[in-house]
């Protein structure tokens, strides 16, 4: 048995914290409030992650330290950077392997698929915020005062994160038209969130996989509409009702609502086509993707005990 220590409890941080303890780790879960899954094989500490010293006293010992913390999304700026340089120099005074889960913000626009070598090309904020962390770990890991590396995912499934797909599929459930300044028909990755946790514990324990940023592995690119399409089925839904929304009303609505204000920033991700290359991380740390029906199914069992799903009739009105 040995100690993981996971920073952070959404989504990734507590299934990771499920996946670790199913295998008989040690595992200690730590966020500002000690929240997170009530499993009495899982140690939930409330501490300040970006408390370097507090931090490292919870890592000593740890074989691996997971960066599975999202800040709120309009405070990346704010909140990233000393939370990344906590978790860096905690990785460097106990040895631990720093394992973070990143994201595809860093590559920026983009018109071909994305693999691990596309250039880090971002010119919007919270790009430059992953980039940084990732280019100053790099720096470290050659340097050789840590190992790090990092898992990038697309928007995910089974779960509820940072993308337009959670004002999506709620209200595609619901019956209801959803107005959102998408391609509907754009091919876009999806990444299921339980293969982010298989690629996360196996690139922090594999030496191979250190010094490097890896994409998890995820199904063939399917287009929201198609998405949209297959959720209704799973849920017997009606047929999505589906409208583009022009882009200036985004901008607009972002001067009032902050999360808007921030997806002006990745809008491109949803407006072309949008899709990443995970073949390397299969190859190398035989991952295969989970099947995208699985992990749709998956997807709207936690909506629909999230939301609740109305019957068609309930829809209809």
């Amino acid at each position: 048995m040995s100690l993981h220590v996971i920073v952070g409890a959404g989504p990734v941080g507590s299934a990771t914290a499920h996946h670790l303890a199913e295998r008989g780790e040690q595992v200690r879960l730590v966020t500002r409030r000690g929240t997170g899954p009530a499993d009495p094989a899982i140690e939930r500490i409330a501490a300040d992650a970006a408390d370097t010293d507090r931090l490292t006293t919870l890592t000593d010992g740890a074989v691996a330290l997971y960066n599975c913390a999202n800040p709120a999304y309009h405070r990346w700026a704010t909140d990233w950077p000393p939370l990344a340089d906590a978790l860096l120099t905690t990785a460097g005074r106990t040895g631990a392997v720093l394992a973070t889960v990143g994201c595809l913000y860093g590559y920026g626009p983009v018109d071909a698929p994305m693999t691990e070598d596309t250039p880090l090309a971002a010119t919007g904020t919270k790009g430059r915020v992953r980039n940084r962390m990732w280019t100053e770990a790099l720096a470290a890991h050659r340097a050789g005062r840590v190992r790090t590396t990092e898992v990038r995912g697309s928007d995910y499934l089974g779960a509820e994160g940072n993308s337009l797909l959670p004002l999506v599929l709620p209200k595609v459930l619901a019956g209801r038209r959803v107005l959102l300044p998408v391609n509907w028909d754009a091919p876009h990755t999806w990444t299921y969130v339980g293969d982010v946790v298989r690629t996360l514990v196996a690139a922090a324990a594999d030496e191979r996989a250190w010094g490097h940023a890896w994409h998890v592995p995820s199904p063939a690119p399917t287009s929201v509409r198609e998405l949209a399409v297959r959720a209704a089925e799973l849920a017997d839904a009606p047929p999505p009702k589906l409208t583009r929304l022009p882009y200036p009303l985004l901008w607009l609505g972002g001067l009032t609502d902050p999360f808007a204000r921030e997806l002006r920033e990745t809008a491109h991700q949803f407006a072309r086509p949008f899709v990443m290359d995970s073949t390397r991380a299969t190859a190398v740390l035989g991952i295969t993707p989970t099947p995208l029906h699985e992990a749709l199914t998956d997807t709207v069992r936690t909506l629909t005990a999230t939301h609740g799903t109305p019957t068609r009739a309930g829809a209809a009105r």
